[in-house]
This record gives C-alpha cells, structure tokens and sequence, in this order.
C-alpha cells in the first residue's frame, strides 16, 4: 500500500499481516495498516499548516492538545469564524 501524500508504505506479511514502514516491528491487521498510512497522511497535512505558522508539527499538535480553548467564543460582527473545517463570515 502506497500513499500519494507520503512516502511512508506498508506491506502485505501474509496471512492477512501488514508492516508499516513508520511502525517497525509491529504487524497489523489490513484496517490498522491503512489507518497508519491515513495518520501519516494526516501528519504531512499538519506538517505543512505548521510551517505555515511558524511551528514545527510536534509543537502544532503539543499546543492543540493542551491548551484549553477559550471560554466563549466573541465573535465579532463581520470576523470571520472557523467552523467544521471552513472559513465563515
């Protein structure tokens, strides 16, 4: 299995086992090989949005798990907004 975002791969051991090139050692079923390949994917993506930013990926990912979101969102009027993975007015 291969991916177009990342050049990580895994490979078929047989008898339904999967290793994943990131995941030394490890066999895996064929949905945690491809869920594996989908993390790496994810992190090319979190990769390039860090950079973005100023941020290395470790420290995007660090910062969104442990920092708390604020209270209440004051929107502005006329501020654009996040919402489900689109910018809104």
């Amino acid at each position: 299995m291969t991916s177009d975002q990342t050049p990580h791969q895994a490979r078929s051991v047989g008898v339904g086992g999967w290793v994943v090139s990131f995941l030394p050692g490890r066999t895996l079923t064929l949905e945690q090989a491809t869920a594996a390949l989908q993390a790496a994917e994810a992190v090319a993506a979190v990769r390039a949005l860090a950079c973005a930013v100023g941020l290395t990926p470790l420290e995007t990912v660090g910062l969104a798990m442990q920092e708390p979101p604020w209270d209440e969102p004051h929107p502005a009027s006329g501020r654009r907004s996040w919402r489900r993975g689109r910018l809104e007015r």
